[in-house]
C-alpha cells in the first residue's frame, strides 16, 4: 500500500460554524482519501497509510457525543497498524486533536491550535506544518480563504518532499450544498496537476463566481448606463439582434438565457437589477 504523503489542516470557523479540510500531496486524487466532514459535527483528515474508516467512524462517534480523546483511543486499540497512521480531528466546538504514528515516514508531525489541527508526513521538514498553523492563525476572511492561504504557504515552505500532484478543499455548512439539499458547501479537487495548490485557488475563484450570492454593495440598478453596457454584451454574444432603447422584458430574457449558458444563474437578481460581478465577468469575456 502506498502512503498518502500529505500535509493537511482541519478547522472550524467559530463565527459561522463552517468546518473544513484542506490537503495537498504527491499522490493521485488526495481528495478522494483524506478529507471527511459533516456540518454541526466535525472534520477529519486521515493520511499516511490512511485508514479511510477513520473519517466515517469519527463522525459517527461525534453524533453520539464521544470525545476526540476517546475516539483516538478507540483507533489506537482497534487498528493493528495504528503506528503507520496520521490524522487530524476537530469538532463543532473547536476542540482539536492530531496524531502521528511512530512508523510514519519522516519528516512527520503535527500541531493543534484554537479550532484547528495541522499535520503532515514525508515533508521537507517541520516548517511545512509551522506554515500551515501560522498562516491559518494570521489570515482573516472566510474559512475557504484561510485554509487555501495556509495550504499555499505550506506548499511554498517545501510541502511534500517527493513533489506535487493533487490538492483538495472541503467545507461543510448546514444546508450549504447545491440548492440546499446537502451540507457540502464547497468540495473542490485537483486530482493530477503540476501546481495543484495554485489550481485549487483558481477553482475556488470559479466557485465564488458561480455560487456566491452578491452583497448589497455589488447590486446595480439597471439605469441607462448599465443598460447600455448589458446591451453591448448581449448583442456581441448573439442574444439580441440590436440594443433596445431601454431595458425591457426582451433584454431581461436575453440576460437570463446568457446567464444560464455561463452557469451564472445563482447570481441573477430580480428584473431591473444586476450583480456587478456578473456584469464585469460578461464584459471581460465578450467585449475585451
Amino acid at each position: 500500500m502506498k502512503p498518502v504523503s500529505t500535509f493537511s489542516i482541519v478547522a472550524l470557523d467559530a463565527a459561522t460554524g463552517d468546518l473544513g479540510v484542506a490537503t495537498a500531496s504527491k499522490f493521485l486524487a488526495v481528495g478522494s482519501v483524506v478529507p471527511y466532514a459533516e456540518a454541526g459535527l466535525g472534520a477529519v483528515a486521515t493520511q499516511s497509510y490512511a485508514n479511510t474508516t477513520f473519517g466515517p467512524r469519527t463522525l459517527m462517534a461525534l453524533r453520539g457525543g464521544i470525545s476526540l480523546e476517546l475516539i483516538h483511543q478507540a483507533f489506537a486499540e482497534s487498528d493493528a497498524q495504528h503506528d503507520e497512521r496520521q490524522y487530524g480531528l476537530v469538532d463543532f466546538r473547536g476542540r482539536a486533536l492530531t496524531f502521528t504514528g511512530d512508523a510514519c515516514h519522516p519528516w512527520a508531525g503535527g500541531r493543534t491550535g484554537e479550532g484547528y489541527a495541522a499535520q503532515g508526513n514525508l515533508l521537507t521538514g517541520p516548517e511545512v506544518v509551522d506554515a500551515l498553523c501560522e498562516t491559518f492563525e494570521g489570515t482573516e476572511g472566510p474559512l475557504s480563504e484561510r485554509l487555501l492561504a495556509a495550504l499555499a504557504e505550506a506548499d511554498a515552505a517545501g510541502g511534500d518532499r517527493r513533489g506535487r500532484q493533487s490538492a483538495a478543499l472541503l467545507i461543510v455548512r448546514e444546508g450549504g450544498g447545491y440548492s440546499g439539499f446537502s451540507d457540502r458547501y464547497l468540495d473542490l479537487r485537483v486530482d493530477d496537476h503540476p501546481a495543484p495548490v495554485g489550481e485549487l485557488g483558481r477553482l475556488l475563484g470559479l466557485h465564488r463566481l458561480y455560487f456566491e450570492r452578491p452583497s448589497e454593495g455589488d447590486v446595480l440598478t439597471i439605469d441607462a448606463d448599465v443598460a447600455e453596457r448589458l446591451h453591448n454584451v448581449l448583442v456581441r454574444a448573439g442574444y439580441l439582434e440590436a440594443a433596445a432603447d431601454s431595458w425591457d422584458a426582451a433584454s431581461d430574457a436575453a440576460l437570463k438565457e446568457l446567464a444560464g449558458v455561463e452557469n451564472l444563474e445563482e447570481r441573477l437578481l430580480e428584473p431591473g437589477r444586476v450583480d456587478r460581478v456578473v456584469l464585469g465577468y460578461l464584459e471581460r469575456k465578450y467585449l475585451a
